[in-house]
């Protein structure tokens, strides 16, 4: 059963403690890795507490979870096979805040526990982190070439109400892409269930 990582875990490296528990488990299908917590989310000490962040509806409107959750909820992930880490623990305003050797500081942090939970996804939020720790100066969007400590890696658009460049419907097509492919086999389990051919 899938249970929280716990609050004070630190890294071989030594990086900070996150300032709210990583929401990790085995069998999970998808771990979101945020850059780094706001500063809303580190005063309550919930994920993606800060109203004008995405987050929560993008996953919804994309298929991840059945009704639209709330950082109240985020435990609630769990049960739908996804997971939340963060690159960095620093709580910052924006992310632009965070320097690149912060990220390479925490990778090793990161990498344990991508490889004590072994989800068969890893969906970077943004690109900052990815680049920085795998140091690519050039990093697309989506699915990665590489794994990531034997997860399939995935570069997605931030949620925050920062990032202008990605409207709603954009975040939505992009994040329903990563759900398709992790949640494949369950769609083709209810589409055989109920009978009918896949489209």
């Amino acid at each position: 059963m899938a249970v929280n990582a716990p609050l004070d875990e630190q890294g071989p490296d030594g990086s900070d403690a996150p300032v709210f528990p990583d929401i990790l488990g085995p069998g999970l299908k998808v771990v979101f890795c945020g850059l780094n917590p706001g500063l809303s989310s580190a005063a309550v000490k919930r994920p993606f507490a800060n109203p004008t962040n995405r987050f929560w509806r993008v996953l919804h409107e994309a298929g991840f979870t059945p009704t639209r959750l709330a950082s109240t909820d985020s435990q609630e992930l769990l049960r739908y096979g996804c997971g939340l880490t963060t690159a960095v623990r620093r709580a910052t305003v924006g992310s632009d805040e965070i320097a690149t050797h912060e990220f390479v500081a925490g990778a090793a942090a990161l990498r344990m526990r991508i490889r004590t939970y072994a989800p068969v996804h890893l969906a970077f939020m943004g690109k900052a982190a990815y680049r920085a720790i795998e140091r690519r100066t050039r990093v697309e969007w989506g699915l990665q070439a590489a794994s990531f400590e034997g997860a399939q890696a995935w570069v997605m658009p931030n949620t925050s109400g920062l990032n202008r460049a990605f409207k709603l419907d954009a975040l939505i097509a992009a994040y329903g892409e990563l759900r398709q492919a992790a949640f494949a086999d369950l769609s083709r389990t209810r589409t055989a269930a109920s009978g009918t051919s896949p489209r």
